[in-house]
């Protein structure tokens, strides 16, 4: 074990030969990329290719942690995992706060790289040093809730923590989830990877302690870095009232999508708001592992007629309560939580499946499909028990749901439709932050690392109302501004969230930058200073940047749909629409991209001293 935050050994399994490989972390791609994603996009660039099937066993399944993971630096107790994505072709990765994480630092791993496929079921055991891949048949088919619960209560173990695919990750639709206790790794697809690999799931426990070099300054640092977090408004509105805080103010500034991106207002956001939620059903916080905010909802309906549980489970977030809410014109509350229900047990990213959803009532709505296209059903807003059949027939492909599990690009091909008609980026749809409201937003979706949007990758429309980050000189500009500086600004926010994605800290919990160097500092026992934190960034970002041009991106794959430029006048976004043109041709002078392949310059790539990637 070492005692810089690492603990110097990657584990390897080979599901094909089924065998298992304890080699140790590469100190070099460490120096240059700490962990997680940069880590992870560092082994895997060599390994896969444009020809590389996401869904075959060539592709690899890498679950990575940061230096800090298991620590109690505030917020980092996280882990990735990252893939060729099945759903976009390119870059695949999601962040998860799931235990589980922690767990794999305690078991004495940084990362676990999963590569084959299994000639049947199986679940990878690990306690320790021991690892085991066993027999899956029993768990096939069963939702994440019942896999988790059984896997929870095998013998020999005192606190396991389990991730695992429902039935969507087993039938492999294309933005199925790894499902982890409470949390989960979401939005590209990586539970159809671990379907196609035949893997149920992974259950882990770890007994050793994760240690850093100056444990008592590193104690000392992280309470006062809690108290000064809990001071910020924004940080204690997340507190009392989760991300669904954000439904209300959304519905005023434009910010939240109404009816697929068509309509302007939506007056039943005040039902499916946090306040809302915290005043009927909210029981607790939950929080991620070093965690002082605790923005998770954990909630409890009672005896219900719903068909989800009398006791307590996980509630929606914000993403959720916007696609299962004014997305799909549903005002509902409780049948919101139902959908949010059903999709965290059956494994489906609930972003995708309600825009999904969404663009089978628009597309039903505009007559570019009929009741014959979709097994006769008549769609209509807001209609959730249309909702759950969906879901059901997206979980297990059967009829139009086959054709709803590829993504939007499948429902383009089968019925002529206009892509510029289609809210999604590279198949894949955007997150639910209106860029008319907040036009920086339109650099996220079409120029992050995870093409079709991730608010992770930039989150820029929490900068534009407030939240700047002044020692990366990364200011709060007006949420209309069309400028050089804004594009400019926007790079800086993207690579230092690259560099969160490595390190590894919450998007939505940002201790100052000053704070996390000295974190970093006192875990590896080295000097760390905000230039590092530029630099790693930067090389992370471009990293993925070149990872993506590999398997075959291009800048016309960066195209905006037209339905998310259109104006919406009586809308808080007041008629404005963001200048792509600008913007991008701005944020590519910044990032030092060829305007015609999108390649960063010869000079860029040597400088970060990327050129063995390139």
């Amino acid at each position: 074990m070492f005692d810089n935050g690492y603990t110097g050994t990657i584990l390897e399994i080979d599901l094909t030969e089924r065998k298992v490989l304890k080699r140790p972390l590469n100190p070099k791609i460490a120096s240059q990329f700490l962990g997680g994603a940069g880590y992870a996009c560092a082994e895997l660039f060599p390994l896969l290719s444009k020809d590389t099937h996401p869904l075959g066993p060539e592709n690899k399944l890498f679950f990575m942690t940061g230096p800090l993971t298991g620590t109690m630096a505030t917020s980092s107790g996280r882990m990735v995992a990252c893939a060729k994505s099945p759903l976009t072709g390119i870059w695949g990765e999601s962040n998860s706060g799931s235990l589980i994480g922690v767990s794999f630092k305690k078991a004495g791993y940084d990362g676990v790289l999963i590569h084959g496929k299994a000639d049947s079921p199986v679940y990878i055991e690990i306690f320790d040093d021991r690892v085991e891949i066993k027999s899956a048949e029993n768990l096939w088919g069963k939702g994440i809730f019942e896999t988790t619960s059984i896997l929870k209560s095998l013998e020999g173990f005192k606190r396991p923590r389990v991730m695992a695919i429902g039935p969507a990750g087993e039938h492999l639709v294309k933005y199925a989830i790894i499902g982890s206790e409470e949390r989960a790794f979401g939005r590209t697809g990586m539970g159809a990877v671990m379907g196609s690999k035949n893997l149920k799931a992974i259950v882990v426990e770890g007994t050793q302690k994760v240690t850093v070099k100056n444990k008592e300054e590193f104690t000392a640092h992280t309470k006062l870095t809690n108290k000064e977090m809990m001071e910020i408004f924004t940080y204690e509105m997340f507190q009392e009232l989760g991300t669904g805080a954000s439904m209300d103010m959304y519905g005023v500034t434009g910010e939240l999508p109404v009816k697929y991106y068509r309509g302007n207002t939506f007056e039943g956001a005040n039902n499916l708001s946090g306040s809302t939620l915290a005043e009927t059903y909210l029981k607790k916080n939950h929080h991620c592992f070093a965690c002082p905010i605790g923005c998770g909802r954990v909630i409890a309906m009672g005896e219900n007629n719903l068909g989800v549980p009398t006791g307590e489970f996980a509630g929606p977030e914000y993403e959720t309560l916007a696609g299962f809410g004014s997305v799909i014109m549903n005002s509902n509350l409780e049948l919101a939580i139902k959908a949010n229900y059903i999709c965290n047990d059956v494994g489906l990213d609930t972003i995708s499946t309600s825009s999904m959803i969404a663009l089978t009532m628009d597309l039903s709505e505009r007559k570019k499909i009929t009741p014959e296209d979709i097994d006769g059903i008549e769609m209509e807003w807001g209609n959730m028990d249309i909702v759950f059949s969906l879901i059901e027939k997206i979980t297990n492909r059967t009829g139009y749901g086959d054709l709803l599990a590829e993504g939007p690009n499948a429902l383009i091909k089968k019925f002529s439709i206009d892509p510029d008609q289609v809210a999604a980026i590279r198949n894949s749809h955007i997150t639910y932050h209106d860029m008319r409201s907040s036009h920086p937003m339109a650099i996220t979706y079409g120029l992050s690392p995870h093409y079709g949007g991730s608010h992770n990758a930039c989150d820029a429309y929490m900068v534009t109302t407030g939240l700047a980050i002044e020692e990366m000189d990364i200011e709060s500009d007006d949420p209309h501004d069309n400028t050089p500086e804004v594009a400019q600004v926007m790079g800086r926010l993207m690579e230092y969230r690259a560099f969160y994605s490595s390190a590894i800290f919450c998007v939505f919990a940002n201790p100052p930058p000053t704070a996390l160097a000295k974190y970093l500092e006192l875990a590896i026992g080295e000097e760390f200073t905000l230039d590092n934190i530029k630099e790693i960034g930067k090389r992370i970002f471009t990293l993925k940047r070149l990872f993506n041009l590999k398997m075959g991106h291009t800048p016309q794959d960066e195209h905006i749909p037209a339905i998310l430029l259109k104006p919406l006048p009586e809308s808080g976004s007041e008629g404005a629409v963001p200048d792509v043109k600008l913007l991008f041709t701005e944020f590519y002078k910044h990032q030092e991209w060829d305007p015609a392949t999108g390649r960063p310059s010869q000079d860029k790539i040597d400088r970060l001293l990327l050129s063995d990637y390139a």
